[in-house]
């Protein structure tokens, strides 16, 4: 069996590549559980982000009762749905009006921009107290929050400077974008933007398809981000000869 350490990794690239979630709040007045439906995306340390309508049911749970638990399947098109990895993440709900967690949930549901705006959404996070893995038959673990999240300490100008990079690498380097989706993580072709970067890895989309590319050493500047991203390049461009 894999180790925590790389069961831990395996959890990150989950949350990262999830695009949408089930999300279980505590029902006002009879505080059954209750599940819904959201879209997702992360925080540069991999915490889930989510923009929920105050008219909607899980918002006034949330307003209420902030306990709440998401489940992100990475089960995909399996057989035996049982067999593959999902990750339950426990926490408490809050809003937030950090510019930085709009520009990343934008970047992965840019139908969002439509309502984002709209007085009753808001953006709200996940502040992750836990999280329970099932990998698969005898693959279970715990994790706390330093398992599931990554660190951003000294990586401030790295994260000032995300939506600069994703605007450049969105406009003038579409071709290593594609071979990092198609030759390093083996996706098929399409029109591939980024959608994110932090110092472990930088996050890939393609229409309902998302991708997550590891950094081989961790970034905490532009400078190293482009350092790194250079030798992506050349790695995969080594891979399609």
């Amino acid at each position: 069996m894999p180790s925590k350490t790389d069961l831990g990794a395996d959890v990150r690239v989950l949350t990262r590549r999830a695009l949408k979630a089930s999300l279980a709040t505590i029902a006002l007045g009879s505080g059954y559980p209750y599940a819904s439906l959201i879209t997702v995306a992360t925080e540069v340390s991999g915490a889930p982000i989510f923009l929920i309508s105050t008219l909607a049911q899980h918002t006034k749970n949330l307003m209420h009762d902030p306990r709440a638990s998401i489940l992100l399947d990475g089960t995909g098109a399996l057989g035996d749905p049982l067999q593959g990895a999902r990750v339950t993440l426990i926490g408490r709900a809050e809003t937030t009006d950090d510019p930085a967690v709009r520009l990343r949930f934008l970047a992965r549901h840019p139908e969002a921009a439509f309502y984002a705006d709209f007085p009753d959404f808001a953006f709200w996070k996940l502040r992750v107290e836990g999280a329970h893995y099932i990998g698969g038959f005898g693959r279970i673990v715990g994790f706390g929050p330093s398992d599931l999240l990554t660190g951003t300490e000294g990586a401030g100008e790295l994260l000032a400077a995300e939506a600069g990079i994703l605007e450049h690498m969105n406009a003038d380097h579409t071709d290593a974008i594609t071979l990092y989706a198609t030759r390093l993580a083996g996706a098929p072709e399409g029109a591939w933007r980024m959608s994110g970067i932090d110092p472990e890895g930088c996050d890939l989309i393609c229409g309902g398809d998302a991708r997550r590319i590891l950094f081989k050493t961790r970034v905490a500047s532009p400078g190293e981000a482009r350092q790194e991203l250079v030798r992506l390049a050349n790695e995969a461009r080594d891979k399609s000869g």
